[in-house]
């Protein structure tokens, strides 16, 4: 079937392509994708959003997916209250924050270090060829027991470089139960961080995209290159009261934000 709703917060161009997902593709006015071994091809016309060819028992995974039952007009309202937040919410209207599942994004957010989205997506599309399974639509994020035992060399196709340890080396607390993905749910922010940084390789903004983006920890706030500036030029005090508790959705807009207008680049 067919599942068409009404959405005024909805750019797949903001949502899927601004680097919190890698296995988003685009072809003409569809976009389409896998997660959690489900398959979907969606398309927008202005407010209304359709998912395409669905099951009635994916619509609520897909729902949740894209984040729909939260109010990002609403959002966007408080946050304003900041001028230049005001800014960035008008200028890069659509975004939404995906609720993805923990592993994938622990892995794919070990593999985005000192990368590009070009580089990281062919990284992931290999490990998901050598190790997911496949369906008729590609192949699904491997699965963790899929991982266990990997070893540096093992990942060598990969072509992942010095990832390649991180991610045996995520396996390896993974398997032995040191690292328990879904302990992590109910840890505070900053336990959580630091829980995560026991994997090598992972630091404050890998753990706090896996908290953003696999766990829907709001309040994380990732901060790479251009937040580093929007902190620099925007916010040298601080970040404005009027976002907090949602910092990382916010975060979305002043990333993109930033990007468009090349803040601070000489």
């Amino acid at each position: 079937m067919n599942y068409t709703f009404v959405c005024n917060e909805f750019d797949p161009e903001r949502i899927l392509f601004c680097g919190q997902a890698f296995r988003w593709k685009k072809e003409g006015e569809i976009y389409s994708g896998i997660a959690s071994g489900h398959f979907l091809t969606l398309s927008v016309k202005e407010n209304e959003v359709t998912f395409h060819d669905i099951n009635e028992d994916e619509k609520d995974f897909w729902l949740n997916y894209f984040d729909i039952q939260t109010d990002y007009a609403a959002l966007v309202n408080t946050f304003s209250a900041d001028e230049s937040m005001k800014k960035a919410c008008g200028m890069c209207k659509g975004i939404r924050v995906l609720r993805q599942e923990p592993f994938e994004v622990l892995i794919s957010f070990i593999i985005s270090q000192n990368n590009n989205i070009k580089r990281i997506t062919g990284i992931i599309e290999r490990l998901c060829e050598y190790y997911g399974e496949p369906t008729e639509h590609g192949y699904m994020f491997p699965k963790k027991e899929a991982l266990y035992d990997v070893a540096p060399d093992d990942l060598a196709l990969l072509r992942a470089g010095f990832r390649a340890k991180y991610i045996a080396h995520a396996m390896e607390l993974i398997k032995s139960g040191e690292i328990d993905l879904d302990s992590i749910y109910d840890m505070d922010i900053d336990t959580a961080r630091e829980y995560l940084k026991k994997i090598k390789g992972v630091g404050d903004k890998v753990a706090d995209c896996v908290l953003l983006f696999g766990y829907h920890k709001t309040e994380a706030f990732p901060k790479d290159v251009w937040i580093k500036r929007v902190m620099r030029e925007l916010y040298p005090s601080g970040l404005p009261q009027c976002i907090k508790g949602y910092e990382g959705i916010a975060q979305q807009y002043l990333f993109d934000y930033a990007r468009n207008i090349n803040l601070g680049k000489e």
